[in-house]
């Protein structure tokens, strides 16, 4: 499987400077770069060259790519020249999305394809912030409010010049893992690292700032595998498109002793990722929705009410 990492970040946040330090790193240079709007983000022309060719081999031995159509059919496309031996080979994808982008739709369409899925799997979702400009920027932009609520990772960018907004990044999210680099100079195996990581699954609290809530559901008792999938239909059905994410680490009635890594975008479930073991002595099951106007007790009392009536009709 060809592991996918989302960077994403508003106008300004630092992602083609991140990026081009990466790429230099010849660690990393079996990568392959995908920039969904080549007019917006100018990479230097070491990266990205305007011609009619889509697929650019740079210097630095990594391959660059401009999506002129669909992200999904760009991915294929780019994976068949591989094994045709058109392109170099890569070790992964990484995928700089516009600035203004809400990342929510990018995701969905990497999850919903299913010849996607059986060769490349979402990794990381990596957020960039301008200490500068980045709480100005996410009290005005919803689309930068979703970059940072998405991310599983975030990185403060510029701060030499600007103390890092820690209190409006962690309103949107409380959880994720934060870091500070200097132009660029960021662990690229800490950033692309896979996630979730039931490690840093926090006890998180319920947060609202502008309708966006972070919600958590914490469980002592193992959840029954059907009670779960009703209770994600419940909620794609209730919340639609207000959903925005859902991860979590579950214990499973018919398999308590090896939790389930549960990841969702929007309605689209990803499937179980399963662990050998619990990482730690905690075996409760945890939780995070992440969506838009979402009731703060109704996704907890709606499993409530759907392990009932799993129950009764086990009976």
């Amino acid at each position: 499987m060809i592991p996918i990492s989302v960077v994403t970040g508003f106008l300004g946040a630092g992602k083609s400077t991140l990026l081009r330090r990466i790429l230099r790193d010849p660690a990393w240079a079996d990568s392959a770069v995908i920039v969904n709007e080549f007019g917006e983000i100018p990479l230097d022309h070491d990266l990205i060259a305007a011609s009619e060719e889509s697929f650019v081999s740079a210097s630095t031995g990594c391959l660059c790519c401009v999506v002129r159509d669909d992200l999904t059919q760009t991915l294929l496309d780019l994976l068949r020249r591989r094994e045709a031996g058109a392109v170099p080979p890569y070790a992964r994808v990484l995928i700089e999305t516009s600035g203004l982008a809400d990342p929510a739709p990018i995701l969905h369409a990497l999850m919903t394809d299913e010849a996607l899925a059986a060769t490349h799997v979402l990794s990381s979702v990596v957020a960039l912030v301008d200490a500068l400009h980045g709480e100005a920027t996410l009290a005005r932009h919803p689309e930068a409010q979703r970059q940072v609520m998405l991310a599983d990772r975030i990185l403060v960018t510029k701060p030499d010049l600007a103390a890092a907004p820690q209190g409006a990044i962690r309103a949107l999210n409380p959880a994720a893992p934060l870091r500070e680099a200097t132009h660029g100079a960021a662990d690229p195996g800490w950033l692309f690292a896979a996630a979730p990581r039931p490690a840093e699954l926090p006890d998180w609290a319920a947060r609202h700032t502008a309708g966006l809530a972070s919600i958590v559901i914490e469980r002592e008792a193992p959840i029954p595998a059907l009670a779960l999938t009703l209770w994600l239909q419940g909620l794609a059905e209730h919340a639609g498109p207000r959903l925005l994410r859902v991860k979590g680490l579950v214990a499973l009635t018919e398999q308590p002793d090896r939790p389930a890594v549960l990841h969702a975008i929007q309605h689209m479930v990803h499937p179980l990722e399963w662990l050998d073991a619990w990482p730690g002595e905690d075996r409760r099951s945890r939780i995070v929705l992440i969506g838009e106007r979402i009731p703060r007790h109704f996704p907890a009392r709606l499993l409530a009410a759907i392990e009932v009536e799993v129950a009764a009709a086990g009976h």
